[in-house]
């Protein structure tokens, strides 16, 4: 019996106070992990609002550069015109 309240006394001033530390040590870096995972899904949602015109946004962007490579083209067989290219 004595045994017995040797083991309970180990468990609990030894055993306890480590696996409490060893969790301490595991639980902190995962609450960090979860504020930072919280923030980029809110910041996410919010981002995915601003891409609900990107269709017409790129329709845009794709007449644009088909007006700048004609001007450009043009340019180009102008300069080597004179060029003599």
């Amino acid at each position: 019996m004595f045994l017995w309240w040797i083991g309970n006394i180990i468990l609990l001033f030894v055993v306890f106070p480590i696996v409490l530390v060893l969790l301490n040590r595991i639980l902190a870096p995962v609450e960090r992990i979860r504020k930072s995972v919280d923030d980029i899904l809110a910041n996410g949602a919010a981002l995915t609002g601003h891409l609900d015109n990107l269709h017409e946004l790129l329709a845009t962007t794709d007449n644009t550069v088909e007006e700048v490579s004609v001007g450009a083209t043009r340019y180009v067989k102008g300069v080597a015109k004179i060029l003599g290219a």
